[in-house]
């Protein structure tokens, strides 16, 4: 069978760093040569692939929806040429990355696998050999046309992937949905499908940086607090209420979310639990928020509610449109 091409994009992230004094630093070419040196890359069971280095390396903390986007449009560039497409990025902000490329590439005929390292390739114990090369074989040889995000042998739909793991190799969790690969001693399929290429050919839908807000609510929050957000130029709110969708009845709080509405703001209630989904018809307190306009994110994690509203935002939509996609599953982000 003909060895299928990847292309692999190299972002930044600790998985390409290289020792300094200062600490593990990113290094031009450093992950290349790491690569060249390690010879079960280029076994005959391994897809040919070319690096593509961005220059300058960025750490994932930095990354930005401008970043998103510089992403997608060289998944674009190189479509027709390549089989597959593997992302290398750090760790901190690989999920939101993941969710937003989800979003962007429409009508996906081809895998895109982000992935990383807890450890840098370079160095002993590190992670980002087995992460990698599973990425490539996968993404040759088990093709699942979607964005996925591969970490410690399993891999995950993008948009249901979290970083639920600062220092283990187990980072990533997808709480609200089952993996889509297991790369044990055998692969394993479960959620993930081997689909045909669709019709239509991929495009790139545009997101441009939109002004979202984010709070998590607490005891004794203040209304102030909301007041002083709605007060920014601010286009939407993601709340992070308690458990199903709960949040205080205390009626300073509420008038704040009214106003916001009021002016047009689109706010999505998303809980604050690592795991379940908002239903704000469970309790009065959920269903005080339903009753002001207030949006359910289902459950979405935040990294999927947050990219998916620049994404609507950005798009030529009316507000009622907006909220109407919010609650529907555009890409598998969400349970209806």
């Amino acid at each position: 069978m003909e060895r299928k091409n990847i292309y692999v994009a190299y972002t930044g992230g600790t998985i390409g760093m290289k020792k300094s004094a200062q600490g593990y630093v990113p290094a031009a070419g450093h992950l290349s040569q790491c690569v060249e040196n390690l010879p079960e890359f280029f076994r005959e069971e391994m897809p040919h692939f070319d690096i593509h280095e961005y220059a300058p390396l960025m750490d994932s903390s930095d990354m930005t929806p401008t970043d998103w986007v510089r992403i997608a449009r060289d998944i674009e560039q190189n479509y027709d040429r390549y089989d597959g497409f593997v992302i290398l990025h750090g760790t901190d902000t690989m999920a939101y990355t993941a969710s937003a490329l989800s979003f962007m590439l429409q009508d996906l005929g081809k895998p895109v696998i982000v992935t990383g390292s807890q450890i840098p390739l370079s160095a002993l114990r590190s992670d980002g050999q087995i992460n990698l090369l599973n990425a490539l074989y996968i993404a040759a040889n088990y093709p699942i046309n979607e964005v996925s995000l591969f970490f410690n042998n399993t891999l995950f739909r993008g948009n249901r992937a979290t970083k639920a793991d600062a220092n283990g190799f187990n980072a990533f969790s997808s709480p609200n949905y089952p993996s889509l690969l297991e790369a044990g001693i055998q692969i394993k399929l479960n959620a993930g499908e081997l689909s045909t290429p669709p019709s239509v050919p991929m495009s790139v839908a545009e997101m441009t940086p939109q002004p979202i807000g984010v709070v998590m609510l607490y005891p004794g929050i203040s209304h102030k607090l909301i007041d002083n957000m709605m007060q920014q130029p601010v286009k939407a709110l993601i709340i992070q209420s308690y458990g199903v969708g709960n949040a205080p009845q205390d009626k300073k709080l509420l008038d704040s979310f009214k106003r916001g509405i009021e002016q047009g703001i689109i706010i999505v209630n998303c809980t604050q639990c690592f795991k379940g989904r908002v239903n704000m018809d469970g309790y009065a307190t959920g269903n005080a928020l339903a009753q002001l306009g207030i949006v359910s994110g289902s459950d979405m994690t935040i990294e999927a509610a947050l990219t998916k509203l620049h994404y609507l935002l950005s798009q030529n939509l009316s507000r009622q449109a907006i909220i109407e996609h919010i609650t529907t599953d555009l890409r598998g982000e969400l349970t209806q």
